[in-house]
């Protein structure tokens, strides 16, 4: 009886510990911010059945994109926060970033999930958003997309580290799809600084070397 009782407390305590992990996160309450730049021929080359046609249509010209800005913490990161804000984003609010965000459902999306925990509105929100991705200066060799490139994660961040004074490989990181280069990761504090963070930059493509795809 005794172990039956034991274990019972056990399991009480780990469903109130599992239910306080799933508790909403709270707005405004994180640490600082990641950039994300996708690279959208990439994003396109998966694909079919010509979805995405405003992104990934023929002659778009898309290089690096705005995948989002993303509230984080030192270690996890909040999203899916409660918020007063609409969670549809009106077309005239979504419209004036198509040329770095070129999809009301990427944009609707990432205020739900991430916008939402950065306690401002809609407005102030996809504002910083702009005014973080006009701080990264795209390296040139890699931007213009005009030819296939073979580079390992580690030269795409040398490259984006030399393209962008104050900016170091512990501020940011690469991510990819199997061999695909898929995106970089920069870290920012709320005032949109550089800075270094630890979990992200661990968590980095570990592929030997990545392919991009041309600009379509």
């Amino acid at each position: 009886m005794k172990y039956l009782l034991a274990a019972a407390i056990l399991t009480g305590l780990a469903t109130t510990a599992s239910a306080q992990d799933n508790r909403p996160s709270k707005p405004g309450a994180f640490d600082f911010y990641v950039l994300s730049l996708s690279w959208s021929p990439s994003f396109c080359s998966g694909q079919k059945d010509d979805r995405n046609k405003q992104q990934c249509g023929t002659d778009r010209g898309f290089g690096f994109i705005v995948h989002g800005l993303w509230p984080q913490n030192e270690t996890g990161y909040p999203e899916f926060c409660p918020s007063s804000e609409p969670k549809r984003v009106p077309t005239e609010l979504g419209r004036p970033l198509f040329d770095i965000m070129p999809s009301m459902g990427l944009i609707g999306n990432e205020w739900r999930k991430h916008g939402t925990c950065s306690g401002l509105s809609q407005e102030a929100y996809f504002a910083l958003l702009r005014k973080a991705y006009q701080k990264i200066r795209i390296p040139e060799t890699l931007g213009q997309g005009k030819a296939m490139l073979r580079l390992s994660p580690d030269q795409i961040e040398d490259r984006f580290v030399s393209a962008n004074a104050g900016l170091s490989r512990a501020a940011m990181s690469t991510s990819c799809k199997g061999r695909q280069f898929s995106e970089v990761r920069i870290c920012l504090t709320k005032d949109l600084q550089f800075r270094e963070c630890a979990e992200v930059d661990e968590d980095s493509c570990e592929a030997d070397q990545v392919t991009l795809p041309p600009v379509r």
